[in-house]
């Protein structure tokens, strides 16, 4: 059996992708420190032989015995509210625990798949986002603190694949969504859904005419893995092509969960993009990945769960 390291493994996306790994017959060790991670996530893997969490700060060295041959480097702080909370946290891990991902990779003479970001395109002056444009980022507004941890995270990905031959793959991932989103995440979608549930305002920030475009997480999880087992060693946008307003989502959850909630709007944050939408033709073409998970069905399943969490 071969095995795969996931930083940050219980997380959302993290916990997701330690499932499909080992769906996939590999084995997988977690490791996670915890400051956004919920160990619930990954609690129904405790007992499987092929199952490994290792509690550890990855800024610090990484030391695991044996034979690695996948990293799946997830582990970041990756909501508004985390990030500008934990704002040297968040650049420590993209930078310094990056590093160590990086050297446990040429040391194992492992493949590394680095979990960048959309938002290394910042507030972006062309739509929709193809990988070869460089970005709009602020880098000393609060949002820098990830935007350029991302953004670090890649360029040292790269000079590892150049420099040390270490085979890398990375993904710049947009808006995703699904369970094991954490009720008080501070973003749209788990926002949305408690306040609709609970009967309290819709925080809809701005007139809520940005956009966004959301990800069901089996489908996220499908692309991170065929990115992972491809050939393809440059940047690739992993999302759901179809935007739409955030004032829309949040219409559609009011409606979906029957609540008699209002909506209510409150000023835009900081260098908030004003649109995000990945372009997906290298996905299509290079991995043979396209999301097929329709929103609406997407947000059912999320509502239950959400519903169980209350």
């Amino acid at each position: 059996m071969k095995t795969a390291v996931v930083t940050g493994g219980s997380g959302f996306l993290g916990s997701h992708l330690c499932d499909k790994l080992l769906s996939e017959g590999l084995k997988v060790i977690c490791i996670d420190n915890l400051i956004t991670g919920n160990v619930d996530n990954i609690s129904h893997l405790a007992g499987n032989e092929n199952f490994a969490f290792i509690k550890h700060d990855i800024t610090n060295y990484i030391f695991i015995p044996g034979k690695v041959d996948y990293i799946l480097h997830f582990a970041s702080p990756a909501s508004p509210v985390d990030y500008l909370q934990l704002p040297i946290q968040t650049l420590k891990v993209g930078s310094l625990g990056t590093h160590k991902a990086l050297g446990l990779a040429k040391e194992k003479k492992a493949r590394i798949l680095l979990a960048s970001t959309s938002e290394v395109y910042g507030d972006p002056e062309i739509h929709p986002q193809p990988e070869e444009y460089w970005g709009n980022v602020n880098p000393i507004g609060p949002r820098g603190v990830y935007d350029e941890a991302k953004r670090f995270a890649e360029a040292i990905t790269m000079a590892y694949q150049r420099y040390h031959n270490v085979e890398t793959r990375i993904a710049r991932i947009f808006n995703t969504f699904g369970p094991r989103m954490r009720a008080k995440d501070g973003r749209a979608i788990p926002n949305f859904i408690m306040q609709a549930l609970t009967g309290q305002p819709i925080t809809v920030y701005g007139d809520g005419s940005q956009t966004r475009s959301f990800c069901y997480i089996t489908d996220q999880v499908d692309g991170l893995f065929k990115l992972l087992m491809s050939e393809e060693d440059e940047p690739v946008n992993i999302g759901n092509p179809e935007e739409i307003p955030l004032i829309e989502i949040a219409k559609e959850i009011i409606e979906l969960t029957n609540s008699k909630s209002k909506i209510i709007f409150e000023e835009l944050p900081v260098n908030d993009p004003k649109v995000r939408q990945p372009d997906i033709t290298k996905a299509r073409t290079k991995l043979g990945w396209e999301p097929k998970v329709n929103r609406l069905e997407g947000l059912k399943k999320t509502i239950q769960y959400f519903k169980e969490l209350i």
